[in-house]
């Protein structure tokens, strides 16, 4: 694919995405671990509702 910027913009924008938040390298985003925390906080909110409910008598 060729650019349609002319190398002085080229250079710029290649200047601005080369520093600052855009220059950090990420770690791969990883969805089974977003996943997992998922299904741990609700699960935990599950068992804290269940145990509420069971003190004040509703199941």
């Amino acid at each position: 694919m060729t650019s349609k910027l002319s190398p002085e913009d080229q250079a710029r924008v290649d200047s601005v995405t080369s520093r600052g938040v855009n220059s950090v390298e990420r770690a791969p985003f990883r969805v089974w671990v977003l996943l997992g925390v998922i299904l741990l906080v609700l699960t935990g909110l599950s068992i804290f509702s269940y145990i509420i409910a069971w003190l004040h008598g509703v199941v």
